[in-house]
């Protein structure tokens, strides 16, 4: 397997940042009433997330490190814009049907999360399709629980009628209730089946921690743990260059 469709798989079903490491909750929960609707919500962060990592990773050398948290929500509070008016113009339906959550995407944890992890470290070709792939493996998982919970809930699917007369919809499941159902009942099947996810540690390529990410191979939680190594690492030095200092004064004290 090439690193680019190396970076598409992980995306799509080794890192799925919904059903492995459970980033972007908030709109994952919140749009998919319907499959239409986490379709274009997971098509439309897709786009801001894949243009976000190409900018990331062409201006990485250039974005000072103290300032790349602001710099990276600028380049995609840019993008996020852009993609809404676009919207507007072309596709008011959609506009209308995702509403304040696309203006919310510039918040998203998994472009950041991204951004922070891979595109701000790696080269401009496999920075895009870490995006492509983690936007298509959000989709994915969008649209299977947004049609999970129109199927409960409405006895359709992308809106066309599937369930028989006598069928009765569980309105809850449409309902704001019945998108921490589905999660909890999907989680709940992923545990049983011992697939990899951020409850389940037990999965066969150990992708989910469990909450354990100081043995997580996932690339979030690595980056995290260099995060606190350099952390760890830099208060040593300072505790050190304190001890020797008093050390000092002591000595000079006691001449």
């Amino acid at each position: 397997m090439n690193k680019y469709a190396e970076r598409l798989y992980n995306g799509i079903i080794k890192e799925n940042p919904t059903f492995i490491i459970m980033l972007g909750m908030c709109p994952t929960l919140a749009v998919t009433t319907s499959g239409n609707n986490g379709l274009y919500m997971g098509l439309t962060t897709t786009v801001v997330l894949a243009a976000s990592n190409l900018l990331i990773s062409a201006l990485r050398k250039a974005i000072p490190d103290k300032v790349r948290i602001p710099a990276y929500i600028v380049v995609v509070a840019s993008l996020v814009t852009i993609v809404q008016l676009l919207l507007e113009a072309y596709l008011p339906v959609v506009n209308e049907l995702l509403g304040i959550y696309i203006p919310l995407i510039v918040v998203n944890c998994i472009i950041l999360g991204r951004a922070e992890a891979y595109a701000a470290k790696n080269p401009i070709g496999v920075s895009l399709f870490d995006g492509i792939g983690m936007g298509l493996g959000f989709t994915a998982a969008l649209t299977i629980i947004g049609s999970f919970r129109e199927i409960l809930g409405a006895g359709s699917i992308f809106g066309f009628k599937i369930t028989p007369d006598s069928f009765e919809p569980i309105t809850i499941f449409i309902l704001a209730p019945g998108a921490l159902l589905t999660m909890a009942l999907l989680t709940a099947l992923q545990n049983k089946m011992k697939l990899p996810s951020a409850t389940n540690g037990s999965g066969k390529n150990n992708i989910g921690c469990g909450g354990d990410c100081s043995h997580c191979g996932g690339s979030i939680c690595t980056t995290n743990r260099e995060v606190i190594s350099a952390k760890n690492e830099i208060a040593s030095a300072k505790a050190d260059e304190a001890k020797k200092s008093g050390s000092n004064n002591n000595n000079e004290k006691e001449d």
